[in-house]
């Protein structure tokens, strides 16, 4: 009897399983990487509504990240400085700057500028910015070497894997108390045998556990 299909069709099952094997895991891959917070929130840098330089203010001027950011060893958050620190010295500096028009604005009005927030973790975590900077993490290990930034941008995915590797091997980053803001921080080559000793000091023991950071 004649065939009607040719015989490598009785193989085409077998092509059809592979090629849809190599089409999921090629989906999953994509969306693996393309959708994840190292993609989508690296380098995340808006357009604030003052055209704020951290490099001219931390770096050229030396100004500490605690001036402005002035609860963050006392409080979860790492507040957002309101219009009364910015004229703390704008009453006098730049007065006629035209880019400080939003600034003189506000502290006019008494209404807040609205900067966009950078850094966000979602509303399912609890991160401590006081906690952190107790066992000695500096700021730079998580917001890179803002006081290079003309407008600061993401530089960590800030993800639960991200956190983790940290958690479970923190001590690259943690340094002295005097070193905490200090954006361009060197460990010492001793660094690790050095973080161990404050770590065994102060009691730190990162949670790997859910409720460590989900509450």
């Amino acid at each position: 009897m004649t065939q009607i299909f040719p015989r490598w069709t009785n193989k085409l099952p077998v092509y059809i399983a592979i090629g849809l094997l190599i089409l999921v895991l090629a989906v999953i891959g994509f969306f693996w990487y393309y959708g994840s917070p190292k993609y989508t929130d690296v380098g995340y840098r808006p357009v604030q509504p003052v055209a704020y330089s951290h490099k001219l203010h931390a770096s050229d001027l030396g100004l500490d990240c605690r001036y402005c950011h002035y609860n963050v060893e006392i409080s979860p958050v790492a507040n957002v400085p309101p219009t009364q620190v910015c004229m703390n010295c704008h009453k006098i500096i730049g007065t006629e700057n035209e880019r400080l028009l939003p600034v003189r604005e506000s502290w006019s009005s008494g209404v807040a500028i609205q900067w966009v927030r950078v850094h966000q973790s979602p509303d399912f975590v609890y991160f401590d910015h006081s906690a952190h900077l107790r066992a000695g993490v500096g700021c730079a290990s998580c917001h890179g070497n803002v006081a290079n930034m003309e407008r600061v941008e993401q530089k960590q995915p800030l993800s639960m894997g991200w956190c983790l590797d940290c958690h479970r091997n923190p001590d690259a980053h943690i340094r002295p108390r005097e070193e905490l803001t200090n954006m361009n921080w060197i460990p010492p080559a001793d660094q690790v045998d050095n973080a161990r000793k404050v770590r065994a000091e102060k009691n730190i023991v990162p949670p790997e556990d859910c409720s460590g950071c989900h509450r």
